[in-house]
């Protein structure tokens, strides 16, 4: 174990997807299972978003986006909380995938305060937008790992990434060549690229919330 908590608690672009890359090995079959669901559970969001663009109507887009708020956002909780639990080397189980819903309105709170906070720095000229982006990226594992109300979990992330924004930002952007060769893939890569993304945002915040607690891993687990 002291040799996994080396390779994870060091805080990095290439430990987070290093780290991500072994557990996706490791728990295969069990994330692609999981990731399959939680894809088609959200979708329906899409579509509707998609009819409303192409026949301008605002009923689909309203359907769109409460369909995103009550069910994409805890389902997506849901699945960070799946592949935090295999980046500690935990063992992710099918059911972990709801574990959004079990707090729901604190999920569903959450959620939208980050999709606030986002828009509105995007209004601000983009950047800020990125900014605070990276600087929330952890308030989904704080809510549905540490089990924080919306609030606190925003101001612990913020607290959380200070001096490490820049390190979320670069994670961020190898997600679009990965997400590329996944589709390049016959498509069906892009599935495998979801999974790895979501395993290293969630080592990067395994490996940051560890050394915050004095490089002591966090293995706490429902």
């Amino acid at each position: 174990m002291s040799e996994f908590t080396d390779k994870v608690t060091e805080i990095g672009v290439g430990s987070s997807y290093g780290n991500g890359w072994r557990q996706l090995k490791r728990n295969f079959w069990v994330l692609l299972i999981i990731t399959i669901i939680v894809l088609l559970i959200s979708s329906p969001s899409e579509i509707m978003g998609d009819i409303a663009e192409k026949s301008d109507s605002d009923f689909f887009g309203l359907l769109a986006l409460v369909y995103g708020i009550l069910v994409t956002g805890p389902i997506y909780f849901g699945a960070s909380f799946v592949y935090l639990k295999a980046a500690r080397d935990d063992s992710p189980q099918i059911m972990d995938a709801f574990e959004g819903f079990r707090d729901y309105w604190n999920v569903v709170l959450a959620n939208f305060l980050v999709w606030l906070i986002i828009v509105v720095g995007f209004l601000l000229l983009i950047v800020p937008g990125i900014i605070f982006g990276c600087k929330l990226a952890f308030t989904p594992f704080l809510v549905v790992d540490r089990k924080m109300r919306a609030r606190d979990a925003i101001k612990e992330s913020w607290r959380l990434t200070k001096g490490r924004a820049l390190t979320v930002f670069l994670i961020g952007l190898l997600t679009i060549p990965i997400a590329i060769a996944g589709l390049i893939c016959l498509g069906v890569g892009i599935i495998v690229s979801i999974m790895w993304i979501g395993l290293a945002f969630a080592s990067l915040y395994y490996a940051v919330s560890s050394s915050d607690k004095g490089g002591q891993p966090d293995t706490s687990s429902t």
